[in-house]
């Protein structure tokens, strides 16, 4: 038995910028997981790989509302006995500001193969210099 597998043309994926400098993090964490999945678009499939690769600038001026910085809390396991490390969003930003991106995006995109194929397509910098010029990205306002 044959399947389908459906040809995506690759002029259809665009290249878009967004400047993250005093946007709320969750506001942009769902914009960007819109762009990524292809939710913007109007032939969006949802078992399909069609959204835009999205470059994210300026990571460290993100802004966090009301607490968030000192109560939301980050944690991960080493795989050791003990080895619970936490760290609040404060420390997060000051050490990889571009992770804090990644996580909330991640969040938002669909768990499984598809999901880990739609994670690759994002592009996170914490200054405003990218190396992705050649694809001519076009800029995307969040408001």
């Amino acid at each position: 038995m044959k399947t389908y597998t459906p040809v995506i043309d690759p002029q259809a994926q665009t290249w878009v910028v967004v400047d993250a400098a005093n946007v709320p993090l969750g506001r942009l964490a769902t914009v960007v997981a819109t762009h990524i999945r292809g939710k913007h678009r109007a032939d969006y499939t949802p078992n399909i790989l069609m959204g835009d690769f999205v470059i994210v600038l300026n990571a460290e001026k993100v802004a966090l509302t009301g607490k968030k910085l000192d109560q939301k809390v980050y944690t991960r396991y080493t795989g050791y006995q003990g080895g619970l490390k936490k760290e609040t969003a404060r420390t997060a930003l000051a050490k990889h500001p571009e992770r804090v991106i990644e996580h909330a995006v991640y969040g938002m995109l669909p768990k499984g193969r598809l999901g880990r194929a739609m994670h690759t397509r994002l592009k996170v910098y914490p200054g405003s210099q990218h190396p992705h010029t050649a694809q001519a990205p076009k800029a995307l306002e969040i408001k």
